[in-house]
């Protein structure tokens, strides 16, 4: 299990991700899986309006990935709230990385980036 956590403005992102055998071909495309916790322990409510990902195969190729909220949801975070999902990866390596943000929206219009920290995708079996 590889993972990540990050904390902006209240807002606590971390990240656990595995490879999926069941989802791989193993020398043409790698799946992983990857569960996102998104935590609001600031005082404030926001709503996750779009996230952006940089995501980094093991060739050193980057894709970028922009789109509104996470899994057709543009979850509300009221102080102390958390919101889980859980989405996945093909990759042409049998490893890469991923990071990005989700953008945050204020009740007072503002708008902020919450970072993801950076996260390995490997395959444990794959020797590199």
């Amino acid at each position: 299990m590889q993972g990540s956590e990050a904390l902006t403005r209240g807002v606590r992102v971390e990240v656990a991700a595995h490879y999926s055998p069941d989802h791989s071909h193993p020398g043409a495309r790698w799946f992983f899986l990857y569960t996102v916790t998104i935590t609001n322990e600031g005082e404030e409510t926001v709503q996750l309006v779009s996230r952006h990902w940089v995501i980094t195969d093991g060739a050193g190729e980057v894709e970028e990935v922009r789109g509104p909220g996470v899994v057709g949801e543009q979850p509300v975070l009221e102080p102390g709230d958390s919101y889980q999902y859980t989405s996945g990866c093909p990759l042409p390596t049998p490893f890469g990385s991923m990071e990005g943000s989700y953008q945050m929206l204020t009740p007072s219009g503002g708008r902020f980036e919450a970072d993801i920290a950076p996260f390995l995708l490997r395959d444990p079996g794959a020797i590199h």
